[in-house]
């Protein structure tokens, strides 16, 4: 035991190792902590240095997103206008309405909020719930509601729902010029016709409204609330005259519901000398405000979209190119037994029952008759080898043009490494070849304005908000196709089809008129399909200098007649017509021509008044005081557009398409314009005065020599017209039918 004990003492030796063994392993132990502490600390400041430095921007930008609320505004598409600034597409206000879900769970009324918005926006009430629950903290709930659904959302002040102004397109003509302007879509995005393709410069730039929240989803006060102003897009100006196009229209129209009831119609009308469009439109049709409500096919711009084989109007180019090379001339002989052979095929003539015998080319031309082309077509392949290609492509045929509008066909060629005989003589009267309309009428104006083919176009400028021009266009020449001589002595040719040839019915009465007609029978498998047509007339005037070119498409026409110079010819006359008169263009008369006519044929022109600021009886019976027709359109109180517009010549008996809505705020309240009273007798002007409230303050007797103010001006209703009379009657100006 006491052994034991002994043993267990340790001596001092023994002692002081211990201790010292001891305290060694407690400094390491300390050691050890102390650079433990350091480096667990260096890693911290490591840790904190990257999340400041390296993510520090995309945290801070997560926690503004969990505060702060972001509530887009969408800029305002630039106006299209017409070529004379009148609107085509505007924008106007309208309001969205958007929830912002977390303000609407704290609030805890999820269910009632929900079933008091059902039913005035027309949408499920479990929808809504959907909506205004979900993990996001913006929700839109409905787009460009009317103004009545904002108002009373506006009105029940529900937590978390708003209402912002946003902007609509809207096109005030309704249906005029569709398939140019096309539409845009709820994000104010474009989706058809010059609205896509121009979308960038339209579109503008969107703006926000930043407004903080705090982690309950509750707007704070005097929180941070940042605007970031929308900047609204640019405007265009179109090259398409809105009264212009509205004659392409209304002809549509008629023919569309006429005997022919041609499946689709369409009609361009171009400026031979620059390439500017003043009318393209299409049938069937589509409202551009209500376009979701029609078939998507009706969408199709088929004036650039659509091809097809152009027919005897592609004789024109065929003509071009003969000329042009000298292989023919107008005197040359030709003969027509009613067919022509090219190796194992026979190529009729279109009157092949009575054929048309001896012709000199000038007659050829004037008959459409198809073995005097298919000979002139060979004899250019036989002088050079693909030259007659050379020419069609030189005339644009094959290649897509840089007009700008969505969707144009390059059209549809034979390679030119499998060309053939046969293939030459049957392009050559316009079969084995497809063109678009915008190809052809392209070509055709080419011949018109001297030989030179022109860049077609649909803009004219890109202005401001303060409608400063940005960019013009100026006329683009793209190469000379053919001479000036080959041009003028072709446009005589195509003269002499109108006056002498199957183009008689497209004669306009006091002006030198050049067209092709065109009656084509339409492919299809297996061959061409029976009592399938396409009727065309493609025209120009004045011949000696030709203002406009003209051309009209009738696609699968009903019953008989179905040929162009039938059908189309008489659409393209009653456009081509009106055209030339609204632009001012003077007829010419040959001697003896108006004499010819009879004085039962004699058709009056009148000066239409404005009656812009009137109301719709108003203006019917100031319209009709001149022996106009009258149209009406929407709804309020007074007139706001009118086509043709004010102080435009038209004939007696045209059709005035009025616009009802709200007063311009640009116009003083019962302003009116005053009339062109040039040539009037005494009581015509009472009762056209007086229809639009303005007094007269006659001097002298006969007939309207003088007036003070002068038309067009704008004077207050009740004002006095100071009109000057005398026996020497202006002389009216008159046309033939």
């Amino acid at each position: 035991m006491g052994n034991s004990q002994g043993q267990s003492k340790l001596t001092p030796e023994e002692w002081r190792g211990t201790v010292q063994t001891t305290t060694i392993m407690m400094r390491r132990r300390i050691a050890c902590l102390f650079f433990g502490a350091i480096a667990v600390f260096f890693l911290l400041l490591l840790r904190l240095a990257y999340l400041q430095f390296a993510l520090g921007s995309e945290l801070q930008l997560k926690a503004e997103q969990l505060r702060m609320r972001e509530i887009p505004i969408a800029a305002k598409r630039g106006t299209i206008y017409d070529r004379n600034h009148k609107k085509l597409a505007v924008s106007v206000s309208a309001d969205s309405v958007y929830a912002l879900p977390p303000e609407v769970k704290y609030s805890g009324k999820e269910e009632d909020i929900a079933k008091q918005l059902s039913p005035i926006l027309g949408i499920p009430q479990d929808q809504i719930l959907k909506k205004i629950t979900a993990a996001r903290s913006f929700e839109w709930l409905q787009r460009k509601v009317d103004f009545a659904k904002a108002q009373k959302i506006k009105q029940l002040d529900l937590p978390g729902i708003k209402v912002v102004e946003e902007s609509q397109r809207f096109y005030p003509k309704d249906t005029l010029a569709s398939h140019v302007l096309g539409f845009a879509g709820v994000d104010n995005q474009g989706l058809e016709g010059i609205e896509i393709t121009r979308d960038a410069e339209l579109k503008g730039v969107p703006g926000n409204i930043v407004i903080e929240y705090d982690a309950k989803g509750r707007e704070l006060p005097g929180a941070v609330h940042k605007y970031n102003p929308p900047v609204d897009g640019n405007s265009l100006v179109l090259t398409i005259d809105e009264t212009i196009q509205y004659f392409a229209e209304r002809e549509l129209d008629k023919a569309m519901n006429g005997p022919s009831k041609p499946k689709s119609a369409t009609i361009i009308v171009m400026q031979p000398k620059t390439g500017e469009i003043l009318a393209l439109a299409n049938r069937p049709t589509y409202d551009s405000n209500n376009y979701a409500k029609f078939d998507p096919q009706t969408w199709r711009n088929i004036a650039v979209s659509n091809t097809y084989e152009p027919g005897s109007t592609f004789k024109i180019i065929t003509t071009a190119a003969a000329l042009e090379e000298g292989v023919v001339k107008p005197d040359d002989r030709f003969y027509d037994p009613g067919y022509i052979v090219v190796g194992d095929r026979r190529i009729r003539c279109w009157r092949y029952y009575n054929p048309h015998g001896s012709e000199s080319f000038r007659e050829v031309i004037q008959n459409s008759c198809n073995p005097g082309f298919v000979e002139v077509g060979l004899r250019l392949e036989n002088k050079e080898k693909g030259i007659f290609y050379k020419y069609i492509k030189a005339f644009g045929i094959g290649a897509t043009t840089s007009l700008g509008l969505p969707g144009e066909a390059p059209g549809i060629m034979i390679p030119e490494k499998d060309l053939k005989p046969i293939n030459i003589a049957t392009i050559s009267i316009g079969q084995s070849i497809a063109v678009t309309p915008l190809q052809i009428i392209t070509a055709a104006s080419a011949v018109a304005n001297g030989g030179v083919l022109m860049e077609p176009q649909i803009v004219r400028e890109v202005v401001d908000a303060n409608n400063k021009v940005i960019k013009g266009f100026q006329p683009k020449p793209v190469r000379r196709v053919i001479s000036e001589q080959t041009a003028q002595v072709e446009r005589e040719l195509l003269e002499g089809v109108v006056s002498q040839g199957t183009g008689r019915n497209g004669y306009v009465p006091g002006y030198r008129v050049g067209g092709k007609t065109g009656t084509a029978q339409k492919p299809g498998p297996g061959g061409y399909q029976q009592g399938k047509y396409v009727a065309s007339f493609l025209g120009m005037a004045p011949v000696n200098d030709p203002q406009l070119v003209v051309l009209v498409i009738l696609d699968e026409p009903q019953g008989y007649p179905y040929q162009g110079g039938q059908i189309a010819a008489p659409v393209f006359k009653a456009v081509m017509e009106d055209s030339l008169r609204y632009l001012g263009v003077v007829a010419q008369y040959a001697p003896g021509e108006e004499d010819a006519q009879g004085p039962e044929a004699t058709v009056k022109m009148v000066t239409v008044p404005e009656v812009i600021n009137l109301s719709a009886e108003e203006a019917t019976k100031v319209l009709k005081l001149e022996g106009l027709k009258v149209e009406i359109k929407g709804t309020g109180k007074v007139v706001t557009e009118q086509t043709p517009a004010g102080l435009a010549k038209v004939k007696e008996g045209s059709t005035v398409l009025l616009r009802l809505g709200t007063a311009d705020k640009s116009l003083i309240p019962g302003t009116v314009t005053v009339p062109d009273l040039t040539g009037k007798r005494i009581r015509e002007v009472a009762d056209l005065l007086g229809a639009m409230g303005l007094k007269l303050d006659p001097e002298g007797r006969g007939a309207v020599v003088r007036q003070e103010p002068i038309p067009g001006s704008k004077i207050k209703a009740g004002d006095a017209v100071k009109v000057y009379f005398s026996e020497e009657e202006a002389t009216e100006e008159t046309i033939g039918p």
